[in-house]
């Protein structure tokens, strides 16, 4: 992201690059460890070295106001309840952003097993509409979404497997076709709208990818060693299309609080967040992720340096997120081997 003006002027994108916490060079991202209520990130890198003895895994989180989702077997279920909304002809997203109705969502939220994750605060509502769409498993008729040929076939299907593959599907679909920019759903981050601003979403969604394919395969990892890892790994995740792009992002006012200014905008702000938003909205929402987590009131402090947030109470509605652990599928999905990977028939 610095590249361009580190080769015209390396002085000054060394002096940007340190205020925003930001490496220049080859756009790997190695902004200070986002924080949390959940406790100090640790400082080790994640990268290779000498073998060492194997820690315990973290105990499953726990205290007051935290929740633990075991999502593998609620996403088949989830799957198969919206799929039957869906050949009812209930459902309606917008024609022109493929967005969900408020009431498409609600009534997606009193089919899901156990409930969304959060009463006041839809995420996997509101994720599935996006999934079958981009999965290929309904179809926008009008505003009515409509089963596809594909999504009657996994409508029928009874066999977990069978399910499972169909998961998988969406999630491998979803990286390269969702309609929307997830950056959208943090909509305290303002300016997104404006050209030239924002990075590709299919490549920050496989800059997520890839960190979540670098996680442990067993074991709870806690959110700020999660991301952590998925800032370390290649492809760099980078949100702002450049330094003059970084300018036009702000919360609440353009000028004051523009991400630009010397540690607005850092690591934890944009990428953190999004990144959070993948995991916790999509991933997790198809059973790919255990995940644990409180309600978002408070959680990170990591923006309260901001300009104009002394009334926020979060960032976003995913900072509530606090650890996570691989699901089977879901290390089958990151990790895929020829053998073990789930396919759905024709």
């Amino acid at each position: 992201m610095i590249a361009t003006l580190a080769a015209a002027h390396p002085g000054a994108a060394l002096a940007l690059a340190a205020a925003h916490g930001r490496a220049p060079g080859a756009g790997i991202e190695l902004a200070p460890v986002m924080t949390s209520t959940a406790g100090p990130a640790s400082a080790e890198p994640e990268s290779p070295g000498p073998a060492a003895p194997a820690a315990p895994a973290p105990e499953e989180p726990s205290g007051p106001g935290v929740t633990v989702r075991e999502t593998a077997e609620a996403a088949r279920a989830n799957l198969t309840s919206v799929l039957t909304l869906v050949k009812g002809g209930q459902l309606k997203c917008s024609a022109t952003s493929q967005r969900p109705s408020e009431i498409t969502v609600q009534m997606i939220a009193d089919v899901l097993a156990g409930g969304d994750f959060y009463e006041d605060e839809p995420i996997a509502a509101f994720a599935w509409p996006l999934l079958l769409q981009s999965g290929g498993l309904a179809l926008l008729d009008g505003t009515k979404m409509r089963p596809t040929t594909r999504g009657r076939t996994v409508l029928a299907e009874q066999d977990p497997a069978a399910l499972d593959a169909a998961l998988a599907g969406l999630w491998t679909r979803w990286l390269t076709k969702a309609p929307i920019d997830e950056l959208m759903r943090i909509e305290a981050i303002r300016g997104q709208r404006i050209p030239a601003t924002l990075t590709a979403p299919t490549k920050r969604r496989a800059a997520v990818a890839a960190g979540l394919a670098a996680l442990p395969a067993e074991g709870w990892i806690p959110v700020d060693r999660l991301l952590r890892i998925v800032r370390n790994q290649e492809p760099a995740l980078i949100v702002p299309r450049s330094e003059a792009a970084l300018w036009r992002l702000y919360l609440e006012d353009p000028e004051f609080g523009s991400l630009g200014h010397p540690g607005f905008g850092n690591w934890d702000i944009l990428e953190g967040r999004y990144a959070l938003c993948v995991v916790f909205e999509y991933a997790a929402t198809l059973g790919l992720l255990d995940i644990a987590y409180q309600h978002p009131d408070d959680a990170r402090d990591d923006f309260r340096d901001n300009w104009g947030v002394e009334d926020y109470r979060y960032l976003s509605r995913y900072d509530g997120l606090l650890a996570v652990r691989r699901t089977a599928l879901g290390t089958t999905v990151f990790n895929p081997v020829a053998d073990d990977l789930p396919v759905l028939g024709p």
